[in-house]
């Protein structure tokens, strides 16, 4: 039997992040914010919107013009409490199976070499259900990149494994066990001296607010958020795979990989190639499409109207950067009258393809995790 055909096509679509109901919030100052549009351009609602409620802390796609996400406006997760931290009495320890372990203030970490970086970070849960359609934002970080830290402490030999801890703290039980840990994730050595990482403490030109992980927190471009650990307050080396909660037992992927019953698991890592159809605008009697693209160097974005071709659409601001967001947008002239769905899908440089909700890359999956399925989007035209 075809394990796929198992899957009805509703969880397929919820799975693939594709689910007609609960892709954009209808916001309630829509009318204010197409007069800031352009005059003579208008917003067309889309239909399939979420009815009642939705999370404050969102991205509106409906809404998304700006290339750099508000501070306002960025996605926040937590997975234990949101610690209050006096900026004067933080330390950040580096330690383990390095040759000079080193404790620093937030004056130290300041002090040191200063780097802006612009990328795009997504909750690996984002688009894995109706009402989690937003866990994106492309932010402007500033700090002091991760890897000269490393290197200044000297990771000895026998050193795989960089872990870093937040200040966020729960119980967890293991085995009968109940302990209190701090929440944790790791990257190997190689990993962790990408020069791209930050251990950032501003975001857009302001200190970073409380719920983004103040006074210091990890930037982490091309991966998943989870990787990008808050308030962060340690980071130690030792000589075996971290197996936290947050690594081995949560944000890990489900997925039937044969028909024969075969499953894999995977710790939720690199970011996957995705992207959304944001919003159509009107002129007249043109329409065109806008959105936007992620988690790796995109290379061209695609657009289908209904069940026509796939039609290659322009890119914007962000083309060419790998940590970025692109945005894109695809003209549509004189569209007939009645409903249109409208579906992207982004391709990466290196022939990587979002993939439809019926791909069993996606229908195979079982968690909500890395739910990078291409996005179908209702409209009416009049």
């Amino acid at each position: 039997m075809d394990i796929a055909r198992k899957i009805s096509r509703r969880d397929a679509l919820v799975r693939g992040g594709a689910a007609a109901a609960g892709l954009a919030l209808l916001p309630s100052d829509l009318a204010a914010r197409l007069e800031r549009l352009a005059p003579q351009e208008a917003v067309v609602p889309w239909l399939d919107v979420l009815a009642g409620g939705g999370r404050s802390n969102m991205l509106d796609w409906q809404a998304l013009t700006s290339w750099v996400t508000p501070t306002e406006h960025l996605f926040r997760v937590s997975h234990y409490n949101q610690p209050e931290i006096a900026a004067q009495a933080w330390r950040l320890s580096v330690g383990g199976l390095v040759g000079r372990p080193l404790t620093l203030s937030l004056a130290d970490v300041r002090a040191r070499p200063r780097r802006e970086t612009v990328c795009t970070i997504e909750c690996g849960g984002n688009r894995g259900f109706g009402t989690f359609q937003g866990a994106v934002h492309n932010a402007r970080w500033a700090g002091t990149p991760l890897a000269p830290l490393l290197q200044e402490a000297g990771i000895v030999e026998g050193g795989i494994e960089v872990v870093f801890f937040g200040a966020d703290e729960g119980e967890e039980e293991i085995r009968g066990n109940t302990v209190r840990q701090n929440f944790g994730r790791s990257l190997s050595v190689p990993d962790a001296m990408d020069p791209s990482i930050l251990l950032a403490y501003e975001v857009n030109g302001e200190p970073l607010p409380a719920a983004h992980g103040f006074p210091l927190r990890l930037v982490v471009p091309g991966w998943y958020g989870v990787a990008s650990v808050k308030w962060l307050e340690r980071i130690e080396v030792q000589a075996t795979r971290f197996q936290g909660r947050f690594m081995a037992r949560d944000y890990v992927t489900l997925r039937q990989e044969r028909e024969d019953g075969v499953w894999v698991e995977s710790s939720v890592g690199r970011a996957r190639v995705n992207s959304m159809p944001a919003r159509v605008t009107r002129d007249g009697s043109r329409y065109r499409v806008h959105g936007a693209a992620w988690g790796t160097d995109v290379a061209r974005v695609e657009v289908r109207i209904d069940d026509g071709p796939w039609q290659p659409a322009t890119l914007g601001e962000g083309q060419g950067d790998r940590i970025t967001w692109t945005f894109w947008s695809l003209d549509w002239d004189r569209p007939a009258s009645g409903e249109h769905t409208i579906t992207s899908r982004a391709v990466s440089r290196t022939g990587e393809i979002q993939p439809a909700p019926e791909d069993p890359l996606i229908a195979l999956k079982a968690t909500y995790w890395e739910s990078n399925g291409q996005v179908s989007r209702r409209i009416q035209i009049a």
